[in-house]
């Protein structure tokens, strides 16, 4: 019995005699209580010294003889976090910690009127907390701190505490709070995301702390700062789910879940994603979809009980199309690519989209529109690839290039500006817009490339460079064109020129120009005063950039002039104002421009198809109707041009009449007349490929002998399946 008076001699024979250990623990522990007690509180200090000295001496197998009657008095002192501090060699499978767990929780959540006792109280449970994980967290054979009944009460009492940020020192109960939950998420294995996620979601709930925004972006920011980086898509995840659970809430609540989604992606920049990537903006353009319908309806909820406003939505709208954007930042360049066909493909294009059934059907369809098209000029600002032709798949133009036809002058806007994005892969098209507005402008800003078009552009420039031209062409015939178009359209014709630079191609943009003159000229297609200005500023403001870009220097100064007289004179007089194809081509000559100067003889004049009468569509049913005519590809070949084809399958002069038949005859009628048809539009095609397919004449005058096709060829029985 040599306690209190020598602590020393206690710790040497414990030492000595491990054995004897669970009998001197089971003392002090009785000795401690009954002294705790009779309020001999100096005493129980020095017991728990002595249990202390003890445990930091005694590190063997014995030492669990001594732990269980260590617990025992904790229960009733709750001084654990020196413990928690101090190492086993040897671990115990039999200890309980939820009453720690929900005691030191309680003590996070003390409210008390002595703000100072309330503090003091909440930093001893955080502490306390902190050291149940750092005992529990690297063992998988203690107790299980990571189960979903100790994460719902851990997490909560330190987002209380996280929420009232009221002190800045390092002992405030918000400065340990972040410190102990950075701790523990930092343990937090891949398995253990999930359940130390979801209390935090429930919390923002149950206290409708979604629409501050700035503290669930704190918790969120906390969140992804500290798991592995690894694991950082996991979170995505739950909160994409979480968003989908609140589709039925206001918008306030699921634009705060948006916004934290933003925040999160930002954090990460790769691997946030995860390997679902196209379900992540499966989900956020869903989301995009219910919010169109219930800025349509007023209601966010099917009985029409719950109201919202559009200003409400609008705002929910514009930070999903930002976090689209921000998920698309942290994507590689060939994920971009498949994002942009994912989005593409959720839009109804003209033509290609069947009746909604709703009174609201073509507004509905028309926001749908612009909304995906916002997301997609979103991430194609983000996208950088040094292939055109992967850029711009044909799969992906051609229903870009549908919208420049529609009547939406915000759609054309929408359409220009994405393509001018992904065109402009030296990001040029902020100098070049200011050049648009400029009598003088240094070419020396631009970046451009040092080599001449690559293999790769040089393919884009053939397949599809032509049909790029041909809208430039119709959308500036567009009515309903604003400044803003024809500034866009100037950059779009400035980034083509200094992205894919060749002879080819500045001769045909010239030949585009100066059909686009003689387009503000004539008085065919009723442009108003405003669109002739329009026009001929475009044409003015490109051919000045231009000639600066690589022609002769005679190109310069034929521009130049132009457009000084037209600074001097504010109208058109005579045609020395306007810009001279024999002055241009004279300016060509002798360069290496001269050998596409023939091109100039004749007119850019492009061909009008099918696809031209969606732009003046007036129903849906009309878009449906157009449908049962032919959309063959542009074919540039001097023997078979697109009026050859269309005259061969449909006459003319019968278009309106079968349109009409489409769109009031019954179905029935509609199937027998088109099976009628059948084998006489097998019957021109064959001829139209006998046509293309017969080999050139010999030089010799002989006709060279006919190869047998495969499908005649006689084969040995043995060489036949």
């Amino acid at each position: 019995n040599i306690f209190p008076e020598d602590p020393e001699k206690l710790t040497f024979f414990a030492l000595s005699a491990p054995e004897k250990l669970d009998r001197i623990a089971a003392y002090l522990s009785e000795r401690l209580t009954r002294e705790l007690n009779r309020h001999r509180y100096g005493y129980v200090c020095i017991a728990m010294e002595a249990m202390e000295q003890l445990l930091l001496a005694c590190h063997c197998q014995s030492i669990n003889l001594l732990v269980e009657s260590f617990l025992s008095t904790l229960r009733l002192l709750l001084e654990f976090v020196k413990f928690a501090n101090i190492e086993e060699d040897t671990p115990s499978y039999h200890r309980s910690y939820d009453f720690f767990v929900s005691r030191f929780s309680e003590m996070c959540h003390t409210e008390h009127e002595d703000t100072d006792i309330q503090n003091k109280i909440r930093v001893a449970g955080i502490r306390g907390l902190q050291g149940v994980v750092r005992k529990t967290v690297d063992d998988e054979l203690q107790v299980n701190i990571w189960e979903p009944r100790h994460m719902e009460q851990i997490v909560p009492a330190l987002l209380v505490n996280l929420q009232q940020h009221t002190h800045t020192n390092s002992e405030s109960p918000a400065e340990q709070t972040e410190v102990c939950f950075r701790e523990l998420l930092g343990r937090a294995a891949y398995g253990h995301i999930t359940n130390a996620v979801r209390p935090v979601l429930m919390h923002l709930d149950s206290h409708s702390l979604w629409e501050g925004r700035s503290f669930a972006v704190q918790c969120f920011q906390i969140i992804m700062y500290s798991i592995q980086p690894q694991h950082s898509h996991l979170v995505i995840q739950q909160l994409l789910g979480h968003l989908d659970a609140n589709s039925r809430t206001p918008a306030s609540v699921r634009a705060g879940i948006v916004e934290v989604l933003s925040e999160a992606a930002a954090i990460e920049a790769t691997g946030s994603v995860g390997p679902t990537v196209l379900e992540v903006f499966n989900t956020l353009l869903r989301q995009l979809r219910q919010s169109v319908d219930y800025q349509l309806t007023g209601y966010y909820d099917d009985d029409g009980k719950q109201e919202t406003t559009s200003s409400e939505e609008k705002t929910l709208q514009d930070a999903v199309i930002k976090t689209i954007g921000s998920f698309a930042n942290t994507l590689p360049v060939y994920q971009r690519s498949e994002v942009m066909l994912f989005i593409m493909g959720r839009i109804p294009v003209p033509g290609m989209y069947p009746a909604l059934g709703s009174p609201n059907a073509g507004y509905s369809s028309r926001m749908i529109q612009v909304m995906l098209l916002k997301s997609l000029l979103q991430v194609s600002e983000c996208y950088d690839s040094s292939n055109l032709l992967t850029a711009l798949p044909s799969s992906f133009l051609e229903p870009l290039l549908s919208f420049t036809l529609m009547e939406d002058p915000e759609i054309r806007l929408l359409v220009l500006s994405i393509l001018t994005s992904l065109i402009d892969r030296r990001h040029n098209a902020p100098r070049l817009s200011a050049a648009a507005a400029s009598v003088t402008f240094d070419v020396s800003v631009l970046q451009r490339k040092e080599d001449r078009c690559s293999r790769q552009d040089n393919l884009f420039i053939r397949k599809h460079a032509q049909r790029l031209y041909r809208h430039i062409y119709l959308t500036c015939k567009e009515e309903s064109s604003g400044r803003s178009h024809y500034q866009a359209l100037c950059a779009l014709l400035a980034v083509v020129c200094v992205e894919l630079t060749n002879e080819e191609v500045t001769v045909d943009l010239i030949r585009l120009v100066l059909a686009l003159q003689e387009l503000a000229l004539s008085n065919q297609e009723c442009l108003s005063v405003f669109n002739r200005c329009g026009v001929h500023a475009v044409c003015a403001a490109f051919l000045l950039l231009l000639s600066q870009l690589g022609p002769p220097p005679p190109l310069h100064q034929h521009v130049t002039q132009v457009n000084i007289r037209t600074v001097l004179v504010h109208t058109l007089l005579d045609e020395d104002f306007l810009f001279a194809q024999s002055k241009i081509c004279e300016a060509l000559t002798g360069s290496s421009y001269s050998a596409h100067a023939e091109r100039f003889n004749t007119p850019y004049t492009p061909q009008i198809t099918d696809e031209d009468r969606l732009s003046k569509r007036k129903s849906i049913g009309d878009v449906i109707s157009l449908q049962i005519d032919m959309d063959p590809e542009y074919c540039d070949t001097e023997q078979i041009t697109f009026e050859t084809l269309k005259n061969a399958i449909v006459n003319p002069c019968l278009v309106v009449k079968v349109v009409e038949k489409f769109q009031t005859a019954p179905f029935e009628e509609i199937a027998a007349h088109c099976g009628a048809r059948t084998s006489l539009l097998q019957s021109k095609l064959d001829h139209i490929f006998d046509l293309i397919i017969r080999p050139p004449p010999s030089p010799s005058g002989h006709s060279p002998p006919r190869s047998t096709p495969l499908y005649e060829m006689k084969f040995p029985d043995l060489c036949v399946y």
